[in-house]
C-alpha cells in the first residue's frame, strides 16, 4: 500500500481539518478535558424521578448522525459503550454566531471524531436515554474512514471482520468491534485472579532476565540479539525456570513472574513466537500438590469470569471444576495408539514410529520419540481437563526422578480440548544428576537437535549450595485466556500479534 496516497474521503477530511484551523478551531487541543462520567454509567444509574446526571461531561467518538435542521441526533462511544446524544443549534451556539452548529457540526464534523458533551441526561419522547448537549468541544479530528457495520432485518452490513486486518489494525477492531473488548477485559481478570491467589498463597512476584546468555529451562529454539557494549551474543529469554529456581535457592519459599517469553518457531492458531507465560516454584511441595494447586485455581478463575465452572470451548463444554483425570503419559500411549513402549530403547522406538506412521528425524532421542509418539495418537483426545503424567526421564532434563520408578519423572502436562496448557514438576535438586541430565542434551545438539538444552554450569552451581525439594508450574496465559473466553485462535488473545512485516511505500515510489 502507499501510505501517502489518499482516497476522496480522506482529502475531504483533511481539507475539513485545513477549515477547522481557518476558523481558530484547534483540531487537536490540550488533553484536559473534565470528564466526570461515561455511557455505562449513565445508562446503569441515571433516574428521571432524581434528576441525576444533570451535569454531564462526557467524551467519545461520534458513531453516527442524524441532522434534522436546527437539532441533530447522534450516537457517542467511549470504552464503556454508546449512548445518544442530542444537539441543538440554539443550544450550542446560544448568541447570533451558529458557526459551530452549522459549520462545525453540521459539515466538518466525521464520523470517527473525538468529541466533549456537556450537558445533561433525559429520556427522548421516544423513550431514549440520552445527553442533551449543551457544550461541544472537537477533542481530536480523524482523517481516516471508519469502517460502519450495519445491521438491517438481522443481518450484517461491512463488518470489519478479515483477520489479516483486524489483527493488523487491532486499533480499529475495537472501535468498530467493541466486543472484542470483552476478551481482553476477561484477560485481565484472570492475571489478576491468579496474582490474588498466589499472593495469599504466601508466593513473591519477582522478575528476572530477558536477555540471556544462555537460553535455559525449556526445550525450544532461541532468538539471538548482540549487546554492543560488551560485544557478546545474548538469547531472549525462553524461560524463566532457571533463574526462579535460583531464587528458592536463595530462600524464598515461593516466587512466581508473569514472563514475557521468546521462541524462534512456527506460528499456527495456538502459537506466537513472543507470548505471556506464569511461573512459579514453592518450597517443600511437589507435582502431586500442584496438581491440586492447579485444579482449585482454574476453578476459582471460571467462576471468577463466567460465574459457574463449566466453559464453551468450540464445540465442547469444559468443566474446569477440581477433580481431574490423571494419567501416566505411557498408559496413555497405550490407551490410545495401542502399544507399549516401556522399556524400549532409541532404535526400537524408531521402528514403532515407523510402523504407527509417526513422522521422525535423526536428530530425535528418546524423549522426542515418545512425545511424538504421545503427539500424534493422544493428545488430541485429551478434551476434558487431564492430567498427563510420569514422563521418562529422556522427556523431562529439570525434572525429579519418580520416587517409585527412577526411569521415570515426577511431572504432569495439563491438557484440556487437545492442547497443553501447563507443564509442572517435582524438582529436580540433585546438582549431579541435573549436570549429567545437561550433558545429555548436549549430546542430543551435537546431533542437530536446535531445541536441545544448554548447559548452564552457575545454574548446576546453585544447586550445589542446596535447593529444597521444590514444586514448580508454568503455564501459558494466552492459552489459558483462549480457554477462558471460548477463543480458537491465540491471536484473538493478543493485541497485537506476530504477523510479517507489511509493505507501506511512498507514492513516489
Amino acid at each position: 500500500m502507499a501510505y501517502t496516497e489518499l482516497n476522496e474521503q480522506e482529502t475531504i477530511r483533511r481539507e475539513s481539518l485545513a477549515k477547522l484551523k481557518e476558523l481558530g478551531i484547534n483540531p487537536y487541543p490540550a488533553p484536559l478535558y473534565p470528564v466526570n462520567t461515561t455511557a455505562a454509567c449513565i445508562q446503569r444509574e441515571f433516574d428521571p424521578e432524581k434528576g441525576n446526571f444533570q451535569e454531564v461531561c462526557i467524551a467519545g467518538r461520534v458513531m453516527s448522525r442524524r441532522i434534522m435542521g436546527a437539532a441533530s441526533f447522534g450516537e457517542l462511544q467511549d470504552e464503556t459503550g454508546r449512548i445518544q446524544i442530542y444537539v441543538k443549534r440554539d443550544e450550542i451556539c446560544p448568541g447570533e454566531d451558529k458557526t459551530m452548529y452549522n459549520t462545525v457540526w453540521k459539515k466538518l464534523l466525521d464520523i470517527g471524531d473525538i468529541v466533549g458533551i456537556k450537558g445533561f441526561a433525559f429520556v427522548t419522547q421516544t423513550g431514549q436515554l440520552s445527553v442533551h448537549a449543551k457544550e461541544l468541544t472537537l477533542l481530536s479530528k480523524s482523517l481516516r474512514v471508519l469502517p460502519i457495520v450495519k445491521e438491517q432485518d438481522g443481518k450484517v452490513f461491512d463488518a470489519f471482520s478479515d483477520p489479516e486486518l483486524r489483527y493488523r489494525q487491532r486499533y480499529v477492531d475495537l472501535i468498530v468491534n467493541p466486543h472484542v473488548k470483552d476478551t481482553f477485559i476477561k484477560r485481565a481478570q484472570i492475571i489478576a485472579t491468579m496474582r490474588e491467589y498466589f499472593n495469599e498463597a504466601g508466593c513473591l512476584e519477582v522478575e528476572t532476565p530477558i536477555l540471556q546468555s544462555i537460553p535455559g529451562g525449556a526445550t525450544a529454539r532461541p532468538f539471538i540479539t548482540h549487546h554492543n557494549a560488551l560485544d557478546i551474543d545474548l538469547y531472549m529469554r525462553i524461560a524463566n525456570e532457571l533463574y526462579l529456581k535460583r531464587l528458592i535457592v536463595g530462600g524464598f519459599s515461593g516466587v512466581y513472574e508473569f514472563a514475557k517469553d521468546f521462541r524462534n518457531e512456527g506460528m499456527d492458531k495456538t502459537h506466537n513466537p513472543e507470548f505471556t507465560c506464569m511461573e512459579i516454584y514453592v518450597a517443600y511441595k511437589d507435582y502431586k500438590w500442584m496438581m491440586e494447586f492447579v485444579e482449585k485455581m482454574l476453578e476459582k478463575i471460571a467462576m471468577k469470569l463466567h460465574g459457574r465452572t463449566t466453559v464453551t470451548i468450540g464445540e465442547h463444554t469444559i468443566d474446569f471444576k477440581a477433580g481431574y483425570r490423571r494419567l501416566p503419559i505411557l498408559e496413555a500411549i497405550r490407551e490410545y495408539a495401542g502399544v507399549d513402549v516401556k522399556g524400549m530403547d532409541e532404535d526400537q522406538l524408531r521402528e514403532t514410529c515407523k510402523k504407527l506412521g509417526v513422522e521422525i528425524d535423526p536428530s530425535m532421542g528418546k524423549g522426542k520419540l515418545i512425545d511424538a509418539i504421545f503427539g500424534a495418537y493422544a493428545e488430541d483426545k485429551l478434551i476434558e481437563p487431564t492430567f498427563i503424567t510420569d514422563y521418562p526421564v529422556e522427556m523431562s532434563p529439570l525434572t525429579k526422578r519418580h520416587r517409585e520408578d527412577d526411569t521415570l519423572t515426577e511431572r504432569f502436562e495439563l491438557f484440556v480440548c487437545g492442547k497443553e496448557l501447563a507443564n509442572a514438576y517435582s524438582e529436580l535438586n540433585d546438582p549431579i544428576d541435573q549436570l549429567e541430565r545437561f550433558e545429555e542434551q548436549a549430546r542430543l545438539k551435537s546431533k542437530g537437535d536446535d531445541e536441545a538444552m544448554f548447559i548452564d554450569y552457575d545454574f548446576v552451581r546453585a544447586l550445589e549450595y542446596g535447593m529444597p525439594p521444590t514444586s514448580g508450574l508454568g503455564m501459558g496465559i494466552d492459552r489459558l485466556t483462549m480457554f477462558m473466553t471460548g477463543q480458537t485462535t491465540i491471536q484473538d488473545v493478543l493485541f497485537f500479534p506476530q504477523m510479517r512485516p507489511e509493505k507501506i511505500v511512498k507514492a513516489s515510489e
